[in-house]
């Protein structure tokens, strides 16, 4: 295993070798041989580190966790430009939930999917509801239909049970929701057994409405079945991967069978970082898809089922195609396959997913083609503009947010590339220069996030200095130990305030872009580049300039620094919202004597609001930790100097009416 660093020690680059020396050897040869992505990375990189591991298996592993770790650069990422939407069942619930559902997989809950668009869940959803009348309302929905006594228009149409009016008891809901389970997991036959035979006996004793509603049940499980159609009669499940590429791109397809049936489809274009063939291609692609989607839905969530197949079916084998069938079923918890279709209904659909896998290719040369070039060209006019000595490949921008002065707080976000890179944003609250102005403000967050980057830089050659010369012996082998620079001891993550942008954006005009800069020069920084950007002309104002620069309204510059200004302001103001609603929902406890943040943020935790708080009695309120018999009637009775009437305590029992 190795990884590659850049001159600031950020990993830019992780890979596995059976022969190290080999392998650099090809990266170090003439450069004008190179893929052009492997020359801009052998030219960035400035030192490489590798560590001897004992297996294959070892190496695989490793190299998901380095990826997972480092986000390198120049790494494939299979990522999706979207969430891909399933359908939830919220197994964990009373009364569980169906509902289409994007994110983080959360245990207890089962789910089916993926789809490739939400409308696709709606419209079986709409389907199998008549069959299968199952809640779809959300907690406050149902809470509040339980309240007023009448369920909602799908419990009078007959497509949901109502059990929030106790038409069916909690038992019944459950059976309702494991039937419709059974029935997207696969298990339809002896359930269209059991209808047809319903409906034969309502028949013969003359129930000929029940036989008629039967007749449509059946009608509607027949259609929803027809969208996920059979592709395979021995209820096989696996994953069928497909790629199609060029020199600096691929494309790639998977088609989730799952009970013999297609049940999802997703795929991903992503950047080569070098020169990669098929089987190159797989090996990537089932380390970081598989091991991602294993850490989403957690190891030990028996709902979710397991995210690998019993068989990978893929194009060509990979090289360690052993070491890595055997990751996967490590995964797995039992054996997986890893084998290519070589005849019959799996050859075909495969052809099928190849097919997708190129279209998908073809559509996104097209759609991005203007997009790839309009980054370039904003970056170069950028460094034209601005004078600068290299295009800004990472730039970050600053806005403030608050009411009058209220709620002061600040957004920083990253664009890398020409594209925003949301996980390094940050957010600032601030507190010194809140009452002095947003060019005081804009003054603070420079301060403190080039206070930051100074302090870990630092600390990031200590640890290079001391480290760089130590070495380790593993596997009967010398291996240099891997110098940690850049990674914070505490969390084991990178360090992200060491790596320091080409050009810093401030929302505002000159004020604010003199205010940033002074900063930077107090604290000895000169190699960054400040700009403020105004609202109002969208004018670009650069440090201690009287006048403004104007930059043509059809420029990509401009418009990607729009771009860059919207977000940060959109940051700022969503963290701003959040930060004011947490203040003004304890704003009621204020006039409590003795009673600080933290316990009037235990009691709203407690109660879940001050509307529930209002209606505790003494004793209610006396059970939350760190409060006493004083405290409680201290907060009951300035409750109730709000509302008009206080709660009375009973003595040793429960409060009276």
């Amino acid at each position: 295993m190795y990884k590659f660093r850049d001159d600031a020690k950020r990993v830019i680059y992780v890979g596995k070798a059976k022969s190290l020396r080999s392998r650099l050897n090809s990266y170090f040869a003439d450069l004008s041989g190179l893929h052009p992505r492997t020359r801009q990375m052998v030219t960035t990189a400035a030192s490489v580190e590798w560590t001897v591991v004992g297996t294959e298996v070892e190496a695989l592993q490793l190299e998901y966790n380095w990826i997972k770790e480092f986000d390198p650069r120049f790494n494939v990422r299979y990522r999706d430009d979207k969430s891909y939407p399933v359908l939830a069942v919220t197994m964990n619930e009373e009364y569980p939930r169906l509902h289409v559902y994007r994110g983080a997989r959360k245990k207890g809950v089962r789910y089916f999917g993926p789809y490739a668009h939400a409308w696709a869940i709606r419209e079986t959803l709409d389907l199998l509801l008549r069959v299968f009348p199952a809640r779809t309302c959300s907690a406050g929905v149902f809470r509040r239909h339980g309240q007023i006594g009448r369920p909602c228009l799908l419990g009078y149409i007959d497509k949901c049970s109502a059990p929030c009016v106790g038409r069916v008891s909690a038992d019944e809901h459950r059976a309702i929701v494991e039937d419709f389970c059974d029935f997207l997991a696969g298990r339809t036959d002896a359930m269209m057994k059991r209808l047809e035979r319903e409906m034969a006996a309502a028949s013969e004793e003359l129930e000929f409405e029940r036989a008629a509603r039967l007749r449509d049940d059946l009608g509607a499980l027949r259609r929803a079945m027809e969208k996920q159609a059979v592709v395979f009669g021995d209820g096989t499940d696996a994953d069928l991967v497909a790629f199609a590429h060029d020199e600096l791109e691929a494309a790639v397809q998977v088609f989730h069978v799952r009970g013999g049936r297609v049940r999802g489809q997703r795929g991903w274009v992503i950047d080569k970082a070098e020169e990669m063939d098929v089987p190159a291609l797989v090996d990537h692609f089932l380390t970081q898809f598989y091991g991602e989607e294993s850490d989403r839905v957690g190891r030990d969530d028996v709902e979710a089922g397991p995210v690998v197949p019993r068989e990978v079916l893929v194009p060509e084998l990979p090289a360690d195609a052993d070491a890595v069938a055997e990751w996967l079923s490590g995964l797995r918890g039992s054996r997986v396959r890893l084998r290519v279709a070589q005849r019959g209904d799996k050859k075909a659909l495969a052809e099928t997913v190849e097919r997708n896998a190129k279209e998908a290719f073809t559509q996104h040369k097209l759609r991005r083609a203007g997009d790839l070039t309009a980054r370039s060209a904003a970056l170069q006019e950028l460094q034209d503009y601005l004078a600068l000595d290299s295009a800004p490949l990472r730039i970050e921008c600053i806005d403030i947010s608050h009411i009058q002065g209220s709620d002061v707080v600040a957004s920083l976000v990253v664009f890398e590339d020409g594209l925003p890179r949301k996980s390094e944003y940050r957010k600032f609250a601030l507190r010194e220069a809140a009452t002095e102005g947003d060019v005081a403000s804009i003054a603070e967050v420079v301060r403190r996030r080039f206070h930051r980057y100074l302090k870990e830089t630092a600390e990031n050659a200590a640890e290079t200095t001391e480290t760089a010369d130590e070495t380790v012996e593993e596997a009967g082998e010398e291996a240099v130990r891997p110098v940690r620079a850049g990674i914070d001891p505490e969390t084991g993550r990178p360090r992200k305030f060491a790596y320091p942008p080409n050009l810093l954006v401030v929302d505002g005009a000159g004020p604010q872009a003199t205010a940033a800069a002074d900063v930077l020069a107090e604290l000895g920084i000169t190699d960054i580049a400040v700009v403020g950007l105004a609202k109002r002309l969208e004018e670009v104002w650069l440090p201690a300039e009287p006048d403004p620069m104007i930059l043509p309204r059809t420029s990509d510059a401009l418009y990607l620094l729009q771009r860059l200004r919207d977000e940060a302001h959109r940051f700022a103001i969503r963290y701003h919202r959040e930060k004011r609603a947490k203040r003004m929902q304890t704003s009621e406890l204020d006039s409590v004597p003795g009673l600080g943040q933290a316990r009037r943020t235990a009691l709203i935790k407690h109660f879940g609001s001050v509307k529930k708080l209002k209606q505790a009695r003494v004793e209610e309120i006396e059970a939350v930790p760190g409060f006493g018999r004083r405290t409680a009637e201290a907060v009951v009775a300035a409750l109730a100097g709000e509302t008009g009437a206080a709660p009375q305590a009973v003595p040793g029992g429960d409060q009276g009416s």
